[in-house]
């Protein structure tokens, strides 16, 4: 179960565009309102459907495997505060009004209930203060990276981190943007995307015994073809070999069988 961090406010406050930041930064689930509302269908703004949207965004946060989930919408009255029953509150106190009349009216500010109040546009430095509060990770320590596009994550990666883990105590994993687009030469079969990604990655390694956010961190990326460095930099690239029962892991034959399995 994720910890839910409730990102509210007037429409138009930036509610959106820190939680899209914010999650990228933290690796974390995002549950837009506008777009949870169209994948239900539910477009009914009355006292019950607003609480009915709170208890969907509830769940969603509740079911979500990654460590963190953003609940990204107005939740404009404490009573839908109280369903959402969040672990962390961003308020975007950035505007005093919004677009919407009827919302305007029925909006209540959290008055003390709230762990972040922002009053300006700065979502870079909001992001910035947000995630050095949740991780742990030190963001100054020397750390190893893993560039991959993880599809899906098995045995085989996890033996790598460990011993990316074990040259200086963090990693960073690097998800290449690759969902159902080719990754270059014999890398064209991709069916999952980032956030699915994040949870086979996570859901792994918790197994294991390491935590996103304190060992290690997920970034999603570009999709990188090439990696280029020179003018002794200082960076040290190094290709690790394993046993033949590692190396023979098979993320190709992995898709195969989850796809006669139904699973994707």
């Amino acid at each position: 179960m994720a910890k839910i961090i409730l990102v509210m406010g007037l429409p138009g406050s930036g509610k959106t565009t820190l939680s899209t930041k914010l999650a990228q930064k933290l690796g974390a689930a995002h549950y837009n309102a506008d777009k949870v509302r169209e994948q239900f269908n539910d477009w009914d703004y009355s006292e019950d459907g607003r609480k009915r949207q709170a208890m969907r965004m509830r769940k969603l946060g509740n079911e979500s495997k990654k460590t963190y989930a953003i609940c990204d919408f107005i939740c404009p009255k404490k009573e839908y505060r109280d369903i959402l029953k969040p672990d962390y509150v961003v308020w975007m106190d950035t505007i005093e009004k919004g677009r919407f009349e009827d919302t305007n009216k029925v909006f209540e500010k959290p008055i003390k209930k709230f762990n972040y109040r922002f009053k300006e546009f700065k979502s870079d430095e909001y992001t910035r203060k947000i995630a050095a509060d949740l991780i742990e990770f030190d963001w100054k320590k020397p750390t190893v990276q893993m560039l991959g596009r993880w599809q899906p994550w098995h045995g085989g990666h996890f033996a790598l981190f460990k011993r990316c883990f074990d040259k200086t105590g963090q990693v960073v994993i690097q998800v290449r943007d690759v969902a159902g687009v080719s990754g270059g030469a014999d890398q064209n079969d991709n069916p999952f995307d980032f956030d699915k990604v994040c949870e086979n990655i996570i859901e792994g390694l918790n197994t294991e015994g390491f935590t996103h956010g304190k060992e290690y961190i997920i970034q999603l990326v570009p999709n990188i073809v090439n990696i280029t460095y020179g003018r002794k930099v200082g960076y040290k690239i190094e290709e690790e070999s394993f046993e033949e029962n590692i190396s023979k892991i098979s993320a190709t034959k992995i898709r195969e069988n989850m796809r006669k399995k139904g699973k994707i």
